[in-house]
């Protein structure tokens, strides 16, 4: 199984309409697509986590999505319940998004192709300032924890909050 990430910026007039596209070349691909807003991915090592802990856990069978898709969001939001994990979901409106596809690599190369042409590429993954705020938010980190450990420490503690997924209930 391989996966990539694709990034940048995109302006969704209609989230159900864009969601049924990305469905689309999903199921035409044979591959996973993934959509998360990247204003709340705290960088590569944060998405590279959450895809193999979701990869692990349908290999192990303990998924709790019947959707890799969604259990890779379950993942990356840090968040056990899969509702709440819809919390790292694009919007109506102007996004800074990441892809994240996988599949056979040809197929995935092809959804990259045919994805590409509908952002404007862009680096969004990484970790910046501006990002902080809802990132705290989402990932429940405190002014407190920050104190303790630094600003710089925002990126291993979102890693911290997927790895506990399974464990906190």
């Amino acid at each position: 199984m391989h996966f990539e990430f694709l990034s940048g910026f995109i302006y969704i007039e209609n989230l159900k309409g864009f969601l049924e596209k990305i469905t689309e070349i999903s199921e035409s691909s044979g591959c996973t697509i993934q959509c998360l807003n990247a204003d709340l991915v705290a960088g590569e090592k944060h998405l590279l986590f959450a895809v193999t802990k979701a990869l692990r856990a349908f290999d192990q069978g303990k998924n709790a999505a019947k959707d890799m898709g969604i259990e890779i969001m379950r993942y990356a939001s840090g968040k056990r319940q899969i509702e709440e994990a819809f919390s790292m979901g694009v919007h109506e409106g102007l996004n800074n998004i990441v892809f994240i596809i996988i599949g056979e690599m040809q197929a995935v190369s092809s959804c990259m192709d045919i994805l590409k042409k509908m952002i404007n590429t862009h680096d969004v993954i990484s970790y910046l300032p501006f990002k902080r705020e809802k990132i705290m938010e989402q990932f429940e980190i405190t002014a407190e924890e920050l104190a303790v450990v630094g600003e710089q420490m925002i990126p291993a503690l979102v890693i911290e909050r997927v790895a506990l997924v399974d464990i906190l209930k």
